[in-house]
């Protein structure tokens, strides 16, 4: 388990239901998911940078030159804009009886889901004003965008993705997701990269998964421990937040109340480290 002490108030001011210390479900096997073999990846920090340690990060984006986070926390769910690192040029509230979750810009439209309350909020990207609110069913806790097919993916807190209609915001199916055959649960903040790829942060854990949205199955674990010393993670929550830099193979990340935010590459983890792994 990531969290320091205090993880319990920590939960509960992130929202999420506890959980014992285990990563997976491995007794929930799948009957179809092949046991493909999983690239084992670590963090190689390239810049560190201020974040704001009040924000209880649960959605993280770049598009168009802006970085977008989406914070939680009933009377404190907000979605804000703008510079990487710097103050936020934009910011825009939910109502105290909403919980913010993840977000995802789909050209125009900016799309918040939240947590338990079963409404999606559409927003302007650039203004962040609200435009409508849309009713789903079920836990909302990570969004992003697969400009592929243009598609929304959602994530519940379980092992299951939703795709979504990025107008409607209506399902349009669902993928379970695996890894060496086994269910693997508590998918949280998601960041849709490349045609076909999903990164998503394993609640209660400093690992995040690479996922084939066309089978389901995971092909890369990248271990993101360490990103902040121990005295800064005597505040801090879990990891929480991945934005991958458009034009780059590099990514963002950041976690509930986190002092900072990194820009890192995800690279080969050889079982050593060296001096400039870390900043």
């Amino acid at each position: 388990m990531s969290v320091a002490t205090g993880a319990v108030v920590l939960l509960l001011l992130s929202g999420h239901r506890a959980c014992p210390p285990g990563l997976e479900d491995t007794s929930a096997a799948s009957s179809t998911g092949r046991r493909l073999p999983v690239e084992q990846l670590r963090i190689k920090v390239l810049q560190s940078m201020p974040h704001d340690p009040r924000a209880s990060t649960q959605g993280l984006e770049m598009a168009d030159g802006r970085l977008y986070e989406s914070t939680g926390g009933y009377g404190e769910s907000a979605v804000t804009a703008g510079p990487a690192g710097k103050a936020p040029t934009a910011r825009a509230q939910l109502p105290a009886l909403m919980f913010g979750e993840g977000i995802t810009v789909a050209g125009p439209t900016l799309w918040q889901i939240t947590w338990r309350d079963g409404i999606a909020v559409e927003r302007d990207s650039r203004t962040l004003a609200e435009r409508r609110r849309v009713p789903y069913t079920g836990e909302g806790w990570g969004l992003c965008h697969r400009r592929r097919d243009n598609r929304l993916v959602m994530s519940d807190g379980s092992a299951r993705l939703t795709f979504r209609d990025p107008v409607t915001f209506a399902s349009t199916g669902t993928l379970t997701v695996t890894e060496y055959g086994h269910a693997v649960l508590w998918l949280n903040e998601l960041e849709c990269a490349g045609p076909h790829t999903v990164y998503a942060n394993v609640y209660w854990t400093d690992r995040i998964v690479r996922i084939d949205t066309r089978t389901g199955t995971v092909t890369g674990s990248i271990d993101a421990a360490g990103l902040l010393t121990r005295a800064e993670r005597q505040n801090a929550g879990v990891l929480n937040g991945i934005a991958a830099i458009p034009g780059t193979d590099e990514f963002l990340l950041t976690g509930k109340l986190w002092p900072k935010m990194f820009r890192v590459r995800f690279v080969p983890d050889t079982g050593t480290r060296s001096s400039d792994d870390r900043l």
